[in-house]
């Protein structure tokens, strides 16, 4: 996960912003579909 987006998520939860958190949430799922085949193929390579 990247690092702006752990700091944003963290600041998120601390402030109880639901709204924040669903959207940064859904960020990283749609950045997960997004790099998803290109991580996957060389983590399986280890």
């Amino acid at each position: 996960m990247p690092q702006w987006l752990c700091n944003q998520l963290m600041r998120a939860f601390q402030q109880k912003d639901r709204r924040q958190i669903k959207l940064l949430n859904d960020c990283w799922y749609f950045y997960r579909t997004k790099q998803g085949p290109k991580e996957q193929s060389s983590g399986s390579l280890m």
